[in-house]
């Protein structure tokens, strides 16, 4: 018996490892699913911007004739950063993975595919599947081989009880080896997807990204309305409609840090973009001593700047905007797409506030590059529709590590007034109109710096830094130039 998809074999020939637990039963993705059921899992996948994590809630209105094919039909929410999208995904129901979407949903049914559902490869509900599919039974030895990183097999490892958001589940950890490391996905009998997951990406050398993590945030069953009936949609981006085409033309920037510890490679396109358009963007993070190669780990942002005596002043982050402290890759090298807001000569930064794991980064090799753009004024009378996030204060990494640079004395008052600068210019400290920020060495008072590396090291909230400052301006403490 053989087994043959998107690369993945089992076969005689391979070298089985020892598998299967004493739990009497079988799984397959989909098992038990049905109408009315309700989930809502949190999720990231290396494919949609380098494992950045997102939540995606659905619920099974109920089936639907696509073609020859009955399909499950899903109402789909997604929270991403700041924002929310509503739409909908179908299902196969001998194989529960999306096979359609309406169009917002496209880059979150990819990920889902990928990550939630990606199983099937190996277990789906056609019992009667020539190939080797079908439902798989928990006490196998192995459910398949992964052919394409060397041969590793996917193997019911152990009963384990795992707590995820949604409770306590008796899971089966179905895991596999990859370049290293040991990926696992825990199901739990005639549950239809999953419970957690946290699996890697092969690579042949250096730090395996992740390649997907999720877990389940929340399961119902008997739903009989339309959860999201009452949610309001802010992802939707008006979008110039005479917007150039990205094509793979792109205009290209390779530059040294300002602090020399690595070099930054932009691609960009299209090579001349549009206000109220998007454009597509390939970032790589290399070392310095070896262009050939990445540096991993990699805390950043994507800034629009503006260049004055003092230095480059951010006016917009992208992290920010997404409602995120940073951004972050893994391997080094990063493809996402913007919008344009700006129009003229735009002078963008790639700014790196550290290395080193999400939890921990460490900011011996923080430094930036900038490049200008040339960015043609858009036709459209319409804005660009950009809804900003709501909720608590967020405040870019970057500011955070200049607090800490300042409270330890590496940087001068004058580049800790710019990160004020910034929370001035975004309003998220509101300060008399007559002033603005500009500041001589000797203004602000030494044990101003206490507070700003408590908030640096998280001893207080942003919300506390951001008040604190505003009213150590607004009281003449920090005196800023009128």
């Amino acid at each position: 018996m053989s087994l043959i998809s998107s690369g993945l074999v089992h076969g005689a020939s391979a070298q089985v490892q020892a598998g299967g637990v004493s739990k009497e039963g079988s799984w397959f993705v989909g098992e038990g699913l049905k109408k009315g059921d309700y989930f809502s899992y949190s999720l990231c996948h290396v494919y949609y911007k380098d494992c950045t994590k997102f939540q995606i809630d659905f619920w099974v209105e109920g089936d639907q004739q696509v073609g020859s094919e009955n399909q499950w039909h899903l109402k789909t929410l997604v929270k991403d950063g700041g924002k929310t999208h509503k739409g909908t995904i179908n299902l196969g129901k001998i194989a529960a993975e999306p096979i359609g979407s309406s169009k917002n949903m496209v880059p979150y049914a990819a990920a889902f595919k990928s990550s939630l559902s990606w199983l099937s490869a190996y277990a789906t509900g056609d019992i009667k599947d020539s190939t080797g599919k079908g439902p798989k039974k928990f006490a196998m030895p192995s459910w398949g081989k992964i052919g394409n990183i060397g041969g590793e097999q996917i193997l019911p490892s152990s009963e384990e009880k795992i707590a995820v958001p949604d409770g306590i589940f008796d899971t089966v950890r179905i895991s596999w080896k990859t370049g290293g490391k040991i990926n696992n996905v825990w199901v739990v009998d005639n549950f239809p997807f999953p419970v957690k997951a946290d699996t890697y990406a092969h690579v042949s050398s250096g730090v395996p990204p992740q390649e997907y993590r999720f877990e389940l945030l929340d399961y119902q069953k008997d739903v009989k309305k339309d959860p999201f009936e009452k949610e309001k949609d802010s992802g939707e981006v008006i979008r110039d409609k005479n917007c150039p085409a990205i094509t793979d033309q792109f205009a290209f920037v390779t530059k040294n840090t300002n602090t020399n510890t690595m070099i930054i490679n932009v691609k960009y396109s299209p090579q001349k973009p549009m206000q109220g358009c998007p454009m597509d963007m390939i970032i790589d993070f290399k070392r310095s001593a070896n262009q050939e190669e990445f540096v991993s780990q990699v805390h950043y942002d994507i800034l629009v700047v503006e260049m004055t005596a003092d230095g480059a002043k951010p006016i917009r982050s992208v992290a920010n905007e997404d409602n995120r402290d940073t951004l972050f890759t893994t391997g080094g090298q990063v493809r996402t797409t913007i919008d344009i807001k700006e129009s003229g000569k735009t002078t963008y930064a790639i700014y790196v506030s550290g290395t080193g794991p999400e939890t921990a980064p460490d900011s011996a090799k923080a430094g930036f590059v900038t490049f200008d753009v040339d960015v043609q004024a858009g036709t459209s009378t319409t804005p660009p529709k950009d809804i900003p996030p709501k909720g608590d204060i967020v405040i870019p990494s970057w500011i955070k590590s200049n607090a800490q640079f300042w409270a330890d004395g590496k940087i001068t008052d004058k580049d800790f007034v710019s990160g004020l600068q910034y929370l001035i210019n975004q309003k998220i400290i509101k300060i008399p109109s007559s002033t603005t920020a500009s500041a001589k060495s000797d203004t602000i008072p030494a044990w101003v710096k206490d507070a700003a590396k408590f908030w640096a090291q998280g001893q207080t909230t942003d919300k506390d830094f951001v008040n604190g400052i505003q009213y150590l301006i607004t009281n003449g403490i920090i005196k800023l130039k009128s």
